[in-house]
């Protein structure tokens, strides 16, 4: 093995099949994949809503900590109507989650072309985490895969160490369930008991936040009413004023939210009320409200988030904005459109025959007058 190779810790074998008397769950079960390996997480996002395929991926539910190896297929969907480049995550058959939107943009071309280079498909080692004793049962499950960015055309890195997780972090959902069993300052387990219906689900969240002080959980708590809020604004009317006034009260605690983030990951993770505000007064051309969402979010970021592209994308989004407001107070109106010509009036004169003597009419024009009447032309 090469420097580079046992600097990166980077393995790649073929995945050994499902044993002889595990039933398959699915089609990908008996998938032919290559198996890759590195010393770099890869995240994957949208765990609590597959909570019971890991549990049945570790073998049922237990009451102790779960630390379970696994080989996650990497599947880059093709009719996913959220997002083109979708990239879902599958275990022994069943889907536990996907890739967050910028790392499926980040890894799709890389992985189609592992694919087709490979001529299988791609999976990756990885853990499935978390669990623990609960008041209410079994803690949440969280997935982790190892990889080498450099195996998918992404630059080579220097292998981080393992604190720096926290570099990775989106919102900081994934980190907060695999510690939730050893931080007892809060309690993520009201996301188990979510219903997963949408609209049933903001009945309960506006019922947990009534009771639950604990800024971490309600952090959490807001940006899931939030989400169920804005897939709703098809199933009644209210849902989108209902959304922009859970924003306003989530920001209304975000700074006191802001340093029980910082304290707890020493990073802000992504806070995307901020970004999803902004673009909802964007389209309603509300210039000065976009602007004061942008505004509000990097003054929270500061210097301490954790995805330094989301400070990138409100610093633009806020140049734009300021550009819009200049225009409008400058008040240059658009330049008017020239008048259009008014049609020529038709002028007839008569002329005489040079050579017949005969006199004739003809439409006045611009150039040497004939000499001769049309008959003797």
């Amino acid at each position: 093995m090469g420097f580079l190779q046992r600097l990166l810790n980077r393995r790649r074998t073929d995945a050994s099949p499902a044993p002889a008397d595990q039933e398959p769950r699915s089609p990908n079960t008996t998938l032919d994949v290559v198996l890759y390996d590195g010393s770099h997480d890869l995240e994957v996002v949208g765990e609590s809503y597959y909570q019971e395929a890991l549990w049945r991926a570790v073998g049922g539910r237990r009451t102790e900590r779960v630390r379970h190896d696994i080989q996650a297929v990497l599947v880059a969907e093709t009719d996913n109507p959220h997002d083109d480049n979708a990239i879902s995550v599958w275990i022994d058959g069943m889907q536990v989650g996907h890739l967050s939107r910028e790392d499926a943009a980040a890894y799709r071309t890389g992985l189609l072309a592992l694919q087709a280079r490979e001529g299988r498909s791609i999976a990756l080692r990885g853990v499935i985490v978390g669990g623990g004793v609960r008041n209410d049962g079994p803690g949440f499950l969280g997935v982790w895969m190892s990889h080498d960015p450099a195996d998918f055309g992404l630059a080579p890195v220097v292998p981080p160490p393992v604190a720096s997780m926290r570099g990775a972090m989106r919102t900081g959902l994934t980190e907060a369930l695999l510690t939730d069993a050893q931080d007892d300052s809060y309690d993520l387990s009201w996301l188990q008991r979510l219903p997963a219906d949408p609209v049933p689900a903001i009945g309960s969240l506006r019922r947990l936040l009534k009771d639950d002080p604990n800024p971490i959980d309600r952090h959490f708590m807001f940006c899931e009413l939030e989400d169920r809020l804005y897939r709703s604004r098809d199933a009644f009317s209210s849902a989108l004023q209902d959304y922009d006034d859970t924003c306003i009260q989530h920001d209304a605690e975000m700074d006191g939210i802001r340093d029980a983030l910082l304290t707890k990951f020493g990073k802000v993770p992504i806070l995307d009320t901020y970004r999803q505000m902004a673009i909802r007064q964007q389209k309603a051309k509300e210039w000065a409200k976009a602007l004061w969402w942008t505004e509000r979010g990097l003054s929270l970021y500061g210097s301490d988030c954790a995805r330094p592209e989301a400070v990138d994308d409100l610093n633009r989004r806020a140049a734009a904005y300021r550009a819009k407001l200049t225009n409008e107070s400058a008040g240059a109106p658009r330049p008017a459109r020239p008048p259009r010509a008014a049609p020529s009036r038709t002028v007839v004169e008569a002329l005489t025959c040079a050579a017949c003597g005969a006199s004739f009419d003809r439409q006045v024009t611009r150039g040497r007058k004939p000499q001769r009447c049309p008959g003797c032309r």
